[in-house]
């Protein structure tokens, strides 16, 4: 087996940082451990960044901006095809680094978090090379220029893919950046920037400081030099970035929580869609802001609805994730792994029927981080697990009497990330996700589309990362008025 945290001991980058081009010593004197939720041992120790670290990384972005904004986009789109290839070179060895750094079975880490993150960069170097960057409006140029020096914050539950998913389009439009990974996944952002670093990414383009939210997280988003903050993570953990940034009046772009939808409609086949639907809440056990954990289903359909779900979730296989056979591995860290608790427990005294799962660990699994795949029925909109984001493998099922009334529940929530709709009659089911208050909705289980922009509405968040619109977000306008003559 491939062994990232010796490869990383190895290069010595382990205990570093990357700024300016260069593997540097921090002046942070603070360690992390990185714990292996499988078994709950500490497998790595990392350095945490101080405010000087922070300003270091900053000021080396603010100097390489004024030369790496100008390149050509040919210039850009050509590194970020280094960089996709590298990534894809090294799947394995980041894989094994997520496996052991945030619980995900291998089969996972190498089909979806790895490759999905390697098609954001693909996607932003596609789109760059045919970008407008000037276009002509009556005599005016509209022009899009890039917005400066940008840090990225990114979260411990999709590592590496949310990495590129602002690295990629944040670079493609000449900006330079500052990544504060989460301090609680850094291996796999230590591999991107190895790898940022052999495709010869000029120096400060492309920084790397770990460290906690409190100290470098602040200091990035509340830095002068820093023009645009993009975090993706908790909503409580975004309102803070924006507080932090309110006096320099940065652009912010927050891409947060999430308690989204699923509304099986009356003629949806139930057989297809609600297995579906299970599978979508709980991938990446349940760690995902878009999760569906929430699905709404005909009141009159709900005995076949609980058995085709209960059957879906008991065929998952928790345990080890090195195992090739496991579907789903431990929960990423201790404090969500408690959060999960909590909240089942919550159902079962609010009165939610539970259907499967429930506390505590799968049988046969006496240790790590393991939590049952749990599914709730008859579950009202006013109780906690239909109301508060879960992030785990938590699916609630609510009944409806009316398709008018599933949209009034669909809606009921202060977030607004994602949504889901299935149905036989497509017009109906595109009629429901148009009066739906979210960023993105899927129609009867699409496809993962890399172009689809995705963001929030409400408390979810603003902006949005993927596709050409992933880019915009690192954009400025400039009109500049009489570049074009006026017409004979």
């Amino acid at each position: 087996m491939i062994d990232p945290i010796r490869h990383l001991e190895e290069s010595g980058h382990l205990t570093r940082f990357y700024i300016d081009g260069t593997w540097v010593e921090p002046e942070g004197r603070e360690r992390a451990g990185v714990v292996d939720p499988a078994c709950e041992s500490v497998i790595a120790e990392i350095p945490l960044g101080s405010a000087a670290d922070a300003d270091r990384a900053v000021r080396a972005a603010r100097k390489a901006f004024a030369g790496w904004s100008r390149t050509l986009p040919a210039e850009r789109a050509a590194l970020l095809s280094r960089v996709h290839a590298l990534v894809l070179e090294r799947a394995e060895l980041i894989a094994q680094a997520l496996t052991g750094e945030m619980g995900a079975a291998i089969s996972y880490a190498r089909q979806a978090q790895v490759p999905l993150a390697a098609e954001h960069l693909r996607v932003a170097r596609d789109n760059l090379l045919d970008f407008p960057f000037v276009s002509q409006r009556g005599t005016t140029a509209i022009c899009k220029e890039p917005i400066g020096v940008c840090a990225l914050i990114t979260p411990w539950n999709w590592p590496l893919y949310q990495i590129t998913a602002k690295v990629g389009p944040a670079l493609a439009a000449g900006c330079t950046v500052i990544l504060k990974p989460s301090e609680l996944s850094p291996l796999s952002a230590l591999l991107f920037a190895e790898i940022m670093d052999e495709a010869g990414c000029p120096p400060g383009v492309f920084n790397l400081v770990h460290g906690s939210g409190p100290v470098v997280g602040e200091a990035l988003a509340s830095h002068e030099e820093v023009d645009m903050i993009s975090i993706t993570g908790s909503t409580r953990a975004g309102v803070l970035v924006a507080q932090a940034a309110a006096p320099t009046v940065k652009r912010v772009a927050q891409e947060l929580g999430g308690k989204s939808p699923n509304i099986v409609l009356p003629d949806a086949d139930l057989e297809r869609c609600v297995p579906l639907g299970v599978a979508s809440a709980m991938r990446n056990l349940g760690q995902s802001c878009s999760a569906p954990t929430r699905m709404l289903v005909p009141r009159a359909r709900l005995a076949e609805v609980e058995a085709l779900a209960a059957a879906t979730a008991e065929g998952f296989a928790v345990g080890d994730p090195q195992a090739e056979a496991t579907t789903h591995g431990p929960i990423a860290n201790r404090a969500q792994y408690e959060r999960i608790q909590t909240m089942i427990e919550a159902g079962v005294a609010e009165g939610a029927k539970l259907v499967t799962g429930g506390p505590g660990r799968p049988e046969g699994l006496e240790s790590g981080l393991f939590a049952r795949p749990t599914i709730f029925s008859e579950v009202r909109s006013d109780m906690a697990i239909a109301r508060e984001e879960i992030f785990g493998p938590v699916l609630a099922i609510l009944p409806y009497d009316s398709v008018e009334e599933a949209i009034e529940i669909a809606n009921d929530t202060i977030y607004g990330l994602g949504a889901h709709v299935h149905g036989a009659d497509l017009d109906q089911a595109r009629a429901v996700a148009a009066r739906i208050r979210a960023g993105q909705v899927h129609i009867n289980a699409p496809a993962w589309d890399p172009q689809a922009p995705f963001g929030g509405y409400k408390r979810s968040g603003n902006g949005r990362e993927y596709g050409r619109e992933g880019m915009e977000e690192y954009l400025e306008t400039k009109a500049v008025l009489g570049f074009y003559p006026h017409p004979a």
